[in-house]
Formats: structure tokens, C-alpha cells, sequence
């Protein structure tokens, strides 16, 4: 950025943005289709991302030709949602910029196109810092939802700012162009990384709110990385090891639970521990990303052994634990060239794993923590 823009309050969208509700309800309509006899439309369910509810449903019952009223529909299928709306987690670096803003005095609202009653339950997750939001709306609380900018012109409104003082942060397309036509500007952090090139009308696109700079929108800046790094919420992975590329670096196959545990806007230079199924323990850095120049998207992992270790063999099972982010990708051009770990992450990532915060992670002789996935 040419001059850092000056903002005087955040908007935060909810679903996709703060909480990582989308990953954590993908198989409810398979579920509630199933009972129908109908299975979900990706491209379909995909261009739904981000809409109103009401509009989003009857598109639902529309396509799938559901015997149903929208009233009905919602009824039968709530209890689905409001069950896993509960095992939702936040977002990578989510809680880290709300409770910093929140210190700073900066005021923050939250703006979603749920309806107000999903977004009250929603919020049970956030328990312990959704107090840092002056102002919370729904969908149903405005004329128009998303691509509309009215809720974010009525939450400027709220927090007594005009919307050209707002930064909005959106992980959904409809989100961004509300946030635009509000004349706001708009952090994107998409939800879907195939759909990544669709957001250019942004300010700026961020893999994951750990790569967000409060100093370049003339917000107060972080000061809590240590020497370099910056301790994270754990990740844990199970994997199997790829093709070597030199001694000490190899392929990463993900296992399943991947999907579960990592949530897909994790993106760039990480480090922790390995555990190899044989039993040896090795600090790590891994390079996460994604390749976008095949037809299917897929997510791309490169480990280095930053510890000696026996003789690693193809397909070995791989427990990953990691603790702590260095710096986001250099480029998603070339997925081979954007994955390089540098010397200098290697040292970082090396002197960060004596320190405290990181190496009480070190005791894995006998695995991992309880909640690492068998």
C-alpha cells in the first residue's frame, strides 16, 4: 500500500470469517438430503456461500425439488445445525485481532447474514470475548441483506463512525461487494482458496488472519510475536511422509483428519514437533499451501527435520503438532518455488522451540496431547 488508509472501527462478518462454522456444518444438507433421496450439488452449494438464509433455503428447495415450505424446511433441518454450531471453533488468528483491537479501544462490530437468533447461538463458541463487540447484527435486523451494503452502513451507524472510517473483514464474495458498496474498505479472507482470483475488488486478500497487519490500515500494531514467531492455538495432523526432495525435507501427504483438524485458510511457514510412527520425536517446519493450477485445488505440504533423525521411509505414518507461524507464503504463482523454507525460517524456527511458550510441547515420548487425532 502506496499510504496507509486510516480506519476508526472493524466490522467483522461471523460465519466463515470469526468462527469456522462452514467446515463444521458441510454435512448437514448431505445428511438432511440423504433423507430424500438427493445429494448436494458442489457448484451449486458453493455460489450459496455467503447468502441471505431465506434466500439461501428456497435456492435449496428449489434445486433439489424438496416437498417442503421454506418454514418447514427450517424446522426439520435447525436442529442439525444448532448441534454442530457447537463443535465450531475459531478461525487462526481470530481471537489473537479481536481481543488486541478490543485492549487498543478500537470499536468493533460484528455483521452477518444469519438471522440474529442463529448468531446469539452461534456465539456460545465466543463466549469469553464476543463482549468485545459494541454492536452485532443480522440479516434480519436490516432491509437487505449481503450483497446489500445496508448492514454495514447500519452498523457504522451504531458505532457512531461513517462507513469510510470502517475496515470490513469477509471471507464470502456477496460479503465483499456489500462492504464496497458501503464505502468501506474490505479485507477478504475467502472461505474457498479456488475462489481466490474472484475477490479482487478487496483492498487486500489474506490467506488467514495471521497474515493481517493492524499497522497498515493505521490500527495499533501487535507486539506479541517472539523473536520472529508467533505461538499459535495447535494444529494437529495426521499424515503419512512423501517423496523426499533433499535429506532432511519431504513430501506430506495429509491423512483424513486433516480435514477435521486444519482448517483450509491455514496457509504459509509453520513449525512444531513430528513424531514418526517408529517412535522418534523431531522439530519441525513445515510449509503449508495450496496448488491452484490444477483443475482440483489441492493443499500442498513440505516438512523439514530440523533433528536428526533414523532413516525416514515413504508412506511412514506422521503425527503433526504445530505450535507456532513464521511468515505467510512468498508467492502462489509456483507452489514449489512459495513452499521453500529458508535458512532463516529453519533458525527461527530453531531458536523459538527452546523457548517455554513453544517447547512445553517437547514431552511426546509417549505421544501426543489427548486431543491429537489416532
Amino acid at each position: 500500500m502506496a499510504a496507509t488508509p486510516r480506519v476508526s472501527a472493524v466490522i467483522f462478518d461471523l460465519d466463515g470469517t470469526l468462527l469456522d462454522t462452514e467446515r463444521a456444518t458441510r454435512d448437514v444438507l448431505n445428511e438432511f438430503l440423504a433423507a430424500y433421496g438427493k445429494v448436494p450439488d458442489k457448484e451449486k452449494e458453493e455460489r450459496r456461500l455467503g447468502q441471505m438464509y431465506r434466500e439461501s433455503t428456497t435456492g435449496i428447495i428449489a434445486d433439489y425439488g424438496l416437498p417442503l415450505t421454506v418454514e418447514e424446511y427450517a424446522e426439520a433441518i435447525y436442529p442439525l445445525y444448532l448441534k454442530r454450531w457447537q463443535k465450531a471453533k475459531p478461525l487462526p488468528g481470530v481471537e489473537r485481532l479481536v481481543k488486541h483491537l478490543h485492549r487498543n479501544g478500537v470499536p468493533l462490530a460484528l455483521a452477518s447474514n444469519s438471522v440474529r437468533r442463529n448468531i446469539d447461538h452461534k456465539l456460545l463458541r465466543l463466549e469469553d470475548w464476543k463482549d468485545c463487540f459494541s454492536v452485532i447484527l443480522g440479516g434480519d435486523q436490516v432491509p437487505h441483506g449481503k450483497p446489500s451494503p445496508d448492514i454495514f452502513l447500519e452498523a457504522a451507524k451504531r458505532l457512531g463512525v461513517n462507513p469510510s472510517s470502517c475496515l470490513v473483514i469477509e471471507d464470502s464474495l456477496v460479503g465483499v461487494q456489500g462492504a464496497r458498496a458501503s464505502g468501506a474498505k474490505v479485507v477478504a479472507v475467502p472461505s474457498l482458496q479456488s475462489q481466490r482470483q474472484r475477490y479482487s475488488i478487496a483492498d487486500a486478500i489474506l490467506c488467514s488472519l495471521l497474515d493481517f497487519h493492524p499497522e497498515l490500515w493505521g490500527l495499533p500494531p501487535f507486539e506479541d510475536r517472539i523473536q520472529g514467531a508467533l505461538p499459535i492455538e495447535p494444529l494437529f495432523l495426521n499424515a503419512q511422509i512423501g517423496h523426499a526432495i533433499s535429506k532432511s525435507l519431504h513430501m506430506v501427504i495429509a491423512g483424513n483428519s486433516t480435514y477435521e483438524y486444519v482448517p483450509d485458510q491455514i496457509s504459509g511457514i509453520f513449525f512444531g514437533w513430528a513424531k514418526l510412527e517408529a517412535g522418534g520425536v523431531s522439530r519441525t517446519v513445515i510449509s503449508i499451501g495450496w496448488d491452484l493450477s490444477l483443475r482440483t485445488v489441492e493443499r500442498v505440504m513440505h516438512i523439514y527435520f530440523l533433528d536428526s533423525c533414523r532413516k525416514i521411509t515413504t508412506e511412514e505414518p506422521l503425527k503433526l503438532l504445530l505450535v507456532g507461524y513464521i511468515r505467510k507464503l512468498q508467492t502462489t504463482e509456483n507452489i514449489s518455488q512459495a513452499l521453500t523454507i529458508t535458512a532463516e525460517d529453519q533458525t527461527i524456527a530453531r531458536d523459538a522451540l527452546n523457548l517455554p511458550v513453544f517447547s512445553e510441547y517437547a514431552k511426546l515420548e509417549n505421544g501426543f496431547s489427548p486431543g491429537m487425532p489416532s
